[in-house]
């Protein structure tokens, strides 16, 4: 047999920066600033769906905007410092739709006559709804417990789970991209263009800046060319849906958008509690823990570090529970999870330093006190955001499927294990998703609401499902006589703190802080 050409790697061998390298500080600073305008998408899209559902005016949108931002940044901060340490983005989690859309429609809510009022109402339940569901994250993190469970993953498991997290994000690419052809097309080509085949022409010295900005770029470049659209007449008398998709001044952000305006906590007014809503939260949570933990597994791989052991997951899903603890204190409308779009970004500008998302949290902050400032950028036409998730979300599920090269791919058993959790993780959400319907809830439909949305949610998580299948069967299927092929020989010393000398250099805690809280 030939020499193979391309041995298994732990790491990736050609980023420019890993986890505790940095840029110089002018690209640590436009990296990070580039984070910001990624993370934007999510950000003003989430509010953009839930609050004229609830009740609320464009000005009321800008405020949610404004308080996601800013919880987004302090949560970003304490993952990078305390949390896994890892180099990613935490924001608002899309999981949280389907119980958030349950407690909108719920009926003492619903008989509210002032839509004001019923936004300020349905906020409130659920600012309590989190706040309750969250202890859940808190418990099973800082109890070590989710550490335990993850000693179930092997490389064979990962492998499918974390493609999904990329590929079961397929909705938010093509088919939203093509809601605006005109401005979506030219921008995927525009990034594949300069981040592949012009990555290597730097007009300015040694920094490749068509790889390493192309956000900053393509964005500028497309969003003037959306203007220009918008301001020549290009879509009069085009159909309401046409307009709203391509139309640069369809936000109406900027003009409701307060110039200055602090979020702090219980600005809604009081939360509160019902147990209905918080049970159905709390699939909600599991759910982004899961999506968290796969993506955390991405990120270290593009920051080339070791996979997490089970302490720092634990201890990242503990501080993800505070960070969807401050989601209901403040009111942001909704919970918290790792933005897949942005530990992509770590693979396509080959820079997964740490110092660069420390420093996009800062941005957040900031700028989420100048609602004039974020609403300009938040009025980016959704398409722009939809290019650059086909290659982000592309990229996170190849490497995901990166992890198959520690295992047997000649073996039956692992090839049943791929295709089925690839296949059903894909296949199950979308036949939950056709049926699911804002009033209905979904296929799931008993005289239970929270029961209702409490599996609709577990079963249109394709990570969710993906894991539940890849797991179960590699830990079922001929265990013993396939540790070789499942990959354990390499996975198994990243399982504890101490099982590889690099776990030290990449998850230590700042300021000393490992002596008074020593990792096991």
């Amino acid at each position: 047999m030939a020499e193979i050409s391309h041995p298994p790697m732990e790491q990736l061998q050609d980023l420019e920066y890993c986890i505790d390298s940095n840029p110089p500080w002018p690209e640590t600073v436009l990296l990070a600033f580039q984070n910001y305008i990624l993370m934007l998408g999510s950000s003003a899209f989430i509010p953009a769906l839930l609050v004229p559902a609830m009740g609320g005016s464009n000005g009321d949108k800008a405020r949610v905007m404004q308080t996601l931002l800013f919880v987004a940044g302090i949560k970003t901060l304490l993952q990078a410092l305390f949390g896994t340490r890892l180099p990613a983005i935490v924001g608002g989690s899309f999981a949280y739709v389907v119980p958030i859309a349950y407690i909108i429609n719920d009926s003492s809510l619903q008989k509210i006559s002032n839509d004001h009022e019923r936004f300020i109402h349905t906020m409130r339940a659920i600012q309590g709804a989190l706040i309750v569901a969250s202890s859940v994250q808190i418990i099973l993190g800082y109890s070590q417990v989710w550490g335990l469970f993850s000693r179930f993953f092997s490389p064979l498991g990962m492998a499918p789970v974390v493609g999904l997290v990329g590929l079961g994000m397929f909705q938010r690419g093509f088919p939203q991209l093509g809601n605006c052809i005109e401005i979506g097309l030219p921008m995927l080509l525009l990034v594949i263009g300069l981040t592949q085949y012009l990555k290597h022409v730097r007009p300015f010295k040694d920094v490749p800046i068509f790889e390493r900005f192309p956000i900053l770029m393509c964005v500028t470049i497309v969003w003037i060319y959306a203007i220009i659209l918008t301001a020549s007449g290009a879509y009069k008398g085009k159909p309401t849906l046409t307009q709203d998709h391509c139309r640069t001044d369809r936000a109406n952000l900027i003009s409701t958008a307060p110039w200055f305006k602090f979020p702090y906590p219980l600005q809604w007014g009081p939360p509160t509690f019902s147990v209905g809503h918080s049970f159905a939260m709390m699939a909600a949570v599991l759910v982004s823990m899961i999506e968290s933990t796969v993506a955390y597994m991405a990120a270290s791989r593009l920051a080339i570090a070791t996979p997490p052991p089970a302490y720092v997951l634990s201890r990242g899903i503990g501080w993800q529970g505070i960070g969807v603890l401050l989601d209901g204190l403040f009111g942001t409308g909704t919970g918290s999870t790792v933005l897949v779009e942005n530990v992509g970004l770590l693979g396509l500008t080959r820079v997964g330093s740490r110092r660069v998302v420390q420093v996009s949290a800062g941005f957040m902050i900031f700028f989420s006190t100048l609602g004039k400032f974020g609403a300009v950028f938040a009025s980016i036409p959704v398409p722009i955001y939809a290019a650059l998730y086909c290659v982000l979300f592309g990229l996170v599920a190849a490497v995901g499927l990166s992890f198959l090269q520690f295992t047997n791919m000649n073996s039956m058993r692992n090839l049943t294990i791929i295709g089925l959790s690839l296949f059903l993780g894909i296949s199950i959400p979308q036949f939950f998703v056709n049926y699911w319907d804002a009033r209905h809830y979904g296929l799931v439909h008993t005289n239970a609401g929270w029961f209702n949305a409490f599996l609709n949610t577990i079963f249109m998580s394709p990570v969710t499902v993906g894991l539940i299948i890849a797991v179960f069967m590699d830990n079922t299927m001929e265990v013993e006589r396939s540790v070789k092929d499942r990959g354990m020989p390499w996975w198994v010393k990243f399982r504890t703190f101490r099982g590889d000398n690099r776990n030290e250099e990449f998850y230590n805690l700042p300021f000393n802080l490992n002596r008074f809280f020593p990792p096991t």
